[in-house]
């Protein structure tokens, strides 16, 4: 028997033969894919349901918030790049982006607008399938909390950059910013050897879990809106330093 159970964060999974199954929204308007999408993905353990547009995707979402979300950029009047950027702005919630399309601006826009990875079509199911297993296990790797232990990242007598790992928080000064947890892992990563340099397939390994499917720009393009968030001058920063030629350095100031 299966039925529908709601966790703390407003999320409806589903119970089958005594387990959760993760609840994955798959939003694509072709029949074929998303119908063939379902039943890979089922047969992973999934408890997939399926929007035909966005608008469609973005009424389920306020219904009842994935855990998460499969999204073609290509949707007619609401895209992928807005469902994507609308989900975004009230839940951090895994999602790959799903492109028919290879262009390095179509991907960077998906990546920007807060998609945590994207596949070009055609593509194999047992790619997605992957990436969705790396992405499960970042959400579910934080395990019993410790006492959390601040790390200084940028001294300042007013308004300090401080991350607390084990609280899974970045705060300036009082006030808390709001990573996504790709964002926040990079950070992670990055502070755990503060003053050495990682590549970009370093990054890659450490904090995608894939390296043998993932794409460098994905990277550059999180770290750029990682910088956003926690860079006085982004333009210029002082934290996340870029090392050219090699990678990312992060600096305590």
């Amino acid at each position: 028997m299966t039925v529908r159970v709601r966790n703390r964060e407003g999320r409806t999974s589903r119970w089958h033969s005594g387990r959760v199954l993760p609840r994955l929204l798959v939003v694509e308007d072709d029949d074929a894919i998303r119908t063939a999408l379902r039943w890979a993905l089922e047969d992973e353990g999934y408890a997939v349901e399926e929007a035909v547009s966005g608008e469609d995707a973005v009424r389920q979402v306020r219904d009842a918030v994935p855990d998460l979300m499969v999204v073609d950029l290509m949707l007619g009047r609401m895209d992928g790049f807005a469902v994507v950027r609308e989900v975004r702005r009230r839940h951090d919630l895994p999602i790959i982006v799903v492109s028919a399309r290879a262009d390095t601006h179509d991907i960077v826009a998906a990546l920007e607008a807060g998609a945590d990875d994207y596949v070009t079509k055609p593509f194999e199911v047992k790619e997605i399938t992957a990436r969705l297993r790396a992405l499960r296990r970042r959400v579910g790797s934080t395990g019993p909390a410790p006492e959390p232990r601040p790390v200084v990242l940028e001294q300042d007598p007013e308004a300090p950059l401080v991350l607390t790992v084990d609280a899974g928080t970045v705060h300036r000064g009082e006030e808390q910013l709001a990573l996504t947890l790709t964002e926040f892992r990079l950070l992670c990563e990055l502070a755990a050897v503060p003053g050495r340099v990682l590549s970009r397939q370093d990054l890659l390994a450490r904090v995608w879990e894939h390296g043998f499917f993932g794409d460098e720009r994905l990277v550059d393009v999180h770290i750029r809106r990682l910088r956003t968030k926690v860079e006085r001058d982004p333009g210029a920063p002082r934290v996340v330093v870029t090392v050219r030629g090699l990678g990312y350095r992060l600096d305590l100031r």
